[in-house]
């Protein structure tokens, strides 16, 4: 299979505000991607779940426990359960009433303009219908969405699933060290299960990642998460990365500067 480019119209390097402005405004929300849009951040990242009532969710965990006081899994949830919810307040209480967008959303609202990284969380290795819905969301949205998205995911099934249904639309696997990550998991060693066009390792495995050791990833672009201190996002980029996942995007002006 041919490696689709890694938004290629779009200028070097690529930031990505992880979960929206992070820092600045609750993770996963409006708030939170209008926030990055503001402080000029070119890319959005968010992760997606698919709910009980069929809806694609913006949210991060499987359970709203942490931003909502509500343990209940986001999969066992309808949207309308969903979007009672209060998921703003855990951060400060001026953001308020802010509640979980649909991944259509905010597409709608910030493609072209920024690009996105969808993150799709699941944890399935067969039967899931969360890649085929999130491909027919971003088909159906055109050109102006299909030409400014990327997917990524954690779980190598899901982007073998995602690819097939559309193989136009770069992927990348995400790996970090963490226990909750399948032991296999945790050195990148998806990549020889799934298509991936571009990387998505934690930064301190990215920064062991030699010109050699590109060479043996096929030279396929690193896009590391999640660095917020500006001095070490040059330092990566330096290394070869080709963009970053920052919880603030505020303090990379210098980066994002483009000419």
């Amino acid at each position: 299979m041919i490696p689709a480019p890694l938004l290629p119209d779009r200028p070097r390097p690529l930031v990505f505000a992880h979960r929206g402005c992070s820092s600045l405004a609750p993770e996963n929300t409006l708030a939170a991607f209008n926030m990055a849009r503001e402080v000029n951040a070119p890319g959005i990242e968010l992760d997606v779940h698919l709910c009980a009532s069929g809806e694609l969710v913006v949210a991060h965990d499987d359970t709203f426990t942490r931003t909502a006081g509500d343990s209940r899994a986001v999969a066992d949830l309808t949207f309308k359960e969903i979007r009672a919810m209060d998921v703003g307040s855990f951060f400060d209480p001026c953001f308020k009433g802010e509640n979980p967008p649909l991944l259509e959303e905010i597409l709608e609202e910030f493609c072209p303009g920024l690009y996105v990284d969808i993150e799709l969380k699941t944890r399935k290795i067969k039967g899931d219908p969360l890649p085929d819905l999130a491909a027919e969301k971003i088909i159906a949205l055109g050109d102006r969405v299909l030409r400014s998205v990327s997917v990524s995911s954690f779980n190598p099934f899901s982007l073998i699933a995602f690819k097939k249904a559309c193989p136009l639309i770069p992927t990348a696997l995400i790996w970090s060290a963490d226990k909750e990550v399948p032991a296999i998991l945790r050195r990148g060693l998806g990549r020889f299960i799934a298509p991936c066009d571009y990387l998505k390792p934690v930064y301190v495995q990215a920064k062991g990642i030699s010109h050699g050791g590109r060479s043996r990833l096929r030279k396929r672009p690193i896009v590391p998460w999640t660095i917020d201190d500006p001095v070490l996002a040059e330092q990566m980029l330096r290394l070869g990365c080709e963009g970053l996942i920052t919880n603030r995007p505020q303090d990379m002006a210098r980066i994002i500067a483009y000419p």
